[in-house]
């Protein structure tokens, strides 16, 4: 069994297969790369919050993988996993932002001049198509879309079979198609 020394400090033992990573060398390799990490993810974002962050989520991964790490590529690693949880750091924000900005133009919109008058357009043209409908399917209709009563609801407060109901919504649906559009 050969031990080699690694410049950060690790040593391995090289037995063709990974070695788990100490704490002592954790504590060599976070001394040792940690600011050069920060900088890296510094010059990616220009935030040396976000850059301290996303470095020390970093080496929480490679304390979190020290079982199955390959000590004779622990450099490349370390930039690597900093490149991705960069991305997927701004993936996040991206998506944070996305979400708030969607939810403030939702909350703070007011409906525009040509809104209100296509809505009263509409309110005019349905309550137009209401009064040209018979007594009995007007009824019917708004029992069911206005009180929001099934079919049976209906058919047994108005002592009709379930199926004049259904007659009934169908014509009444089909004359609201014709008016509203």
């Amino acid at each position: 069994m050969r031990v080699f020394q690694h410049s950060c400090g690790i040593t391995h033992r090289h037995i063709n297969q990974l070695s788990m990573l100490s704490e002592t060398e954790f504590k060599s390799l976070f001394s040792e790369h940690f600011d050069a990490i920060r900088t890296y993810i510094f010059y990616r974002c220009g935030d040396t919050i976000t850059a301290s962050d996303v470095a020390q989520d970093v080496f929480l991964r490679i304390w979190e993988k020290r079982n199955s790490l390959n000590p004779d590529n622990i450099k490349a690693l370390l930039y690597k996993i900093a490149s991705d949880a960069y991305v997927s750091n701004y993936r996040k924000i991206c998506s944070q932002m996305n979400f708030q900005q969607s939810m403030s133009t939702e909350i703070h919109t007011e409906p525009s001049p040509e809104d209100i008058a296509m809505y009263n357009e509409t309110a005019a043209a349905y309550s137009s198509a209401i009064e040209q409908m018979p007594e009995m399917q007007r009824t019917v209709f708004l029992m069911h879309r206005e009180d929001e009563m099934k079919y049976r609801e209906i058919a047994e407060c108005l002592s009709i079979s379930v199926k004049t109901v259904e007659k009934h919504i169908s014509a009444a649906l089909r004359l609201m198609r014709s008016k509203l559009l």
